[in-house]
């Protein structure tokens, strides 16, 4: 029979405390916040940084390829992969697909109201997974449509400002030797949240491009390549250059907008911050019960001494009671937390301001075994913090507590 844990169970479910009461609220209350607020930290970061992080993937794929020649224009040279060279490409275990694009500037003018844009251009075999999710109004391009060339989709930033509606037709000039224009009707009408993107991309049709610039009909401004595994983004992108002819390189969104996730990765110190700051509360608040329990329990203490009870006994006997308050307060913190996940990721109830945050609402994203990490730590952490002020049994004299009592 493990005495220790026996008689942990009787003093904390039967046993009559006195001035310790509120303490021990306290103290699961605390735990209970702890526990809530890194959880809720932790899925808040996962969700705001997977969600701008899949803008930028989405719109411009994970790894680009390009013309090695410092072009640092928004128009690319324009390149042409072979059948065997995307074959190839797709060898490597983690690319998932290869998209060829274009980017072209142009002018729309909508009633005397110009706004300079870059049309980037795709084609029939582009994933338009991402472009659908945004879209507001109206739906992507249909390329098997007679009118795909003509077929755009816009922004809402640009649509309100131009008072474009889907089904509407304008004008767009292309500066080029001769100027061009063409008439475009707008098809959808999309949203990133992020306001570079808004402001400057249209999306329309790769071939029309190709007609602007006089390209042969394989060639392009660049290759989007998609991987399977983003966290192998760099190693994927090492390997594709070793492979390129020295004509081309590959980059990355991530060296590409270095800006946005430097800034995704500073996100992490707050992460940190909260973390050790919750600890520390719930290490104070275990600490004060521990301490105020065993200065509540001396009696107790003394006699189990005088009985022939070793030191480590006893102090096990308290570890187990902070055990006790321990998981109580991780249990109620644990179902408060994962309620809030579920309630926001369902309902989106909690709203922020795309135009500062990326996006409209506070994204979540946690999965169980970070939750169950999380709060193995927190109970490591405790009960090695516990283990020294439980010393102070050790000093309790068997003699005097009794003749206190």
């Amino acid at each position: 029979m493990n005495f220790p844990y026996f008689l942990a169970k009787r003093i904390t479910l039967n046993g009559q405390r006195t001035f310790s009461k509120l303490i021990v609220r306290v103290t699961i209350g605390a735990l209970a916040l702890a526990i809530m607020a890194i959880i809720m930290a932790v899925a808040i970061l996962n969700g705001f940084k997977g969600e701008i992080t899949e803008k930028q993937r989405g719109f411009f794929g994970d790894i680009i390829l390009l013309k090695n020649d410092h072009n640092d224009s928004y128009v690319n040279t324009p390149i042409q992969l072979s059948n065997e060279q995307i074959a190839q490409l797709k060898q490597n275990p983690n690319v998932a697909d290869v998209y060829p694009f274009a980017t072209k500037a142009g002018i729309m003018n909508v009633k005397g109201e110009v706004e300079g844009v870059l049309l980037k251009g795709i084609d029939e075999n582009y994933d338009q997974d991402f472009l659908a999710k945004t879209i507001l109004e109206g739906e992507p391009i249909d390329f098997k449509a007679e009118n795909a060339d003509n077929q755009l989709l816009i922004s809402s930033v640009l649509a309100n400002r131009l008072n474009l509606k889907v089904g509407e037709s304008f004008i767009m000039y292309f500066i080029q030797e001769p100027v061009r224009k063409r008439k475009f009707t707008v098809k959808g009408i999309f949203s990133t949240n992020s306001e570079e993107l808004d402001k400057m991309y249209v999306i329309g049709s790769l071939p029309l491009i190709r007609r602007l610039n006089n390209l042969e009909e394989q060639q392009a401004g660049g290759y989007e390549i998609r991987v399977h595994d983003f966290n192998k983004l760099f190693e994927t992108t090492e390997q594709l250059n070793e492979n390129m002819p020295v004509e081309l390189y590959a980059t990355n969104v991530v060296m590409q907008m270095q800006d946005i996730f430097n800034w995704l990765n500073m996100l992490d110190m707050n992460d940190n911050i909260i973390f050790v700051l919750m600890v520390i509360v719930a290490v104070i608040n275990m600490i004060s019960a521990l301490l105020i329990s065993i200065l509540e329990r001396s009696p107790m203490i003394g006699m189990l001494k005088a009985l022939g009870m070793r030191n480590t006994k006893i102090r096990t006997v308290f570890l187990y009671n902070s055990l006790y308050l321990i998981g109580y307060g991780l249990i109620l913190g644990n179902v408060i937390a994962l309620l809030l996940y579920f309630f926001q990721t369902t309902t989106h109830f909690f709203k922020l301001d795309p135009s500062i945050y990326y996006v409209s609402f506070v994204p979540m994203e946690i999965s169980w075994l970070t939750v169950l990490w999380l709060n193995v730590v927190l109970v490591g952490i405790a009960l090695i913090t516990l283990f020294i002020p439980s010393m102070l049994i050790s000093r309790i004299s068997p003699i005097k507590t009794i003749q206190f009592k």
